[in-house]
């Protein structure tokens, strides 16, 4: 009896949501994602002391700088070990600037490809707010392909799809919290409300023919991830991976290119603007994920300025 991971894979791309190479190596993902919070968590860990040093000692009194550094030296070790792609995210407190959005994701750029690795094997990670959004227009069209995160509402996934981005990053357990502590009630399987979200922006992607890859993210059990089998791709924490890798029982697809879907919307900035205002949840988890993202980024900060 193969596991559910194995089954899942047979069906899914599956992403590894750490910085632990450890994890990573045993597990076999076949991309990798990070973010401010992840690659704290990494600069803890004893074996990234002498990237963090490097990453300080390269990048003067420019904390930002170094930070990317350190972001970019923690995905060279991870692409090491995966055969796919790496995804690293630009400072969440630019999420609503656009042209520092694409000055900081160029930097990124530049510092892989100073280090040898291609721009093929690396994804810029942004907000999907409005200005994140134009911001992965223009990299798209420049050949640096993005990873759109923090998102929470249709709205956000279709607006996504019509500026070509590469692939969104859905994240099923954040709206799951949400309505989990507004309804005063648990949810399992296909009704919970963040494994609809994904299930209803895949239909739709899949049948008005958009190539913008779905990612679902942010999972809190395996139900979740069971539920979502069959989509683009999931990036899952070590954790469930283990619990996945451990678990011997069947696992069936779910999702599937051809079910329908509601047509084709386009929306201008105003229309984009008044849906995520209409969505509660979308509109305070976006902005929730925003600010953690800040702290952990103004931790990480700090950090590297204790080793200087």
């Amino acid at each position: 009896m193969t596991s559910k991971l194995d089954q899942l894979k047979q069906y899914t791309t599956v992403v590894a949501d750490t910085g632990d190479l450890d994890a990573i190596a045993r597990l076999k993902p076949v991309d990798a994602t990070t973010n401010p919070s992840l690659l704290l968590k990494a600069a803890a860990m004893p074996r990234y002391a002498e990237l963090l040093d490097s990453a300080v000692a390269g990048a003067g009194t420019d904390l930002g700088l170094a930070c990317d550094r350190f972001g970019v030296a923690v995905g060279q070790e991870i692409l090491k070990v995966i055969p796919g792609r790496i995804s690293t995210e630009v400072d969440a407190r630019l999420s609503f600037d656009t042209d520092a959005t694409l000055r900081r994701a160029e930097r990124l750029i530049g510092l892989y490809e100073e280090a040898g690795i291609g721009r093929d094997r690396v994804l810029i990670k942004i907000a999907s707010t409005w200005e994140g959004i134009r911001a992965a227009e223009q990299l798209e069209r420049a050949g640096v392909q993005t990873n759109l995160t923090l998102l929470f509402n249709f709205a956000q996934a279709a607006a996504c799809a019509d500026a070509g981005v590469f692939l969104i990053s859905p994240f099923v357990g954040r709206i799951y919290d949400w309505y989990k502590k507004a309804e005063g009630r648990d949810y399992q399987g296909s009704e919970d409300p963040g494994v609809q979200s994904v299930a209803r922006i895949y239909r739709y992607y899949k049948a008005n023919g958009y190539r913008t890859v779905v990612m679902g993210a942010s999972f809190r059990n395996l139900g979740q991830i069971e539920a979502l089998a069959g989509c683009d791709r999931l990036t899952i924490s070590p954790e469930l991976l283990q619990k996945l890798a451990d678990d011997q029982g069947s696992l069936e697809r779910n999702l599937a290119p051809g079910s329908e879907a509601e047509a084709r919307v386009v929306l201008d900035e105003v229309a984009f603007r008044w849906q995520l205002n209409e969505d509660a949840m979308g509109t305070e988890k976006l902005a929730e994920g925003i600010r953690l993202f800040a702290r952990d980024q103004e931790k990480l900060e700090a950090l590297l300025a204790s080793r200087r």
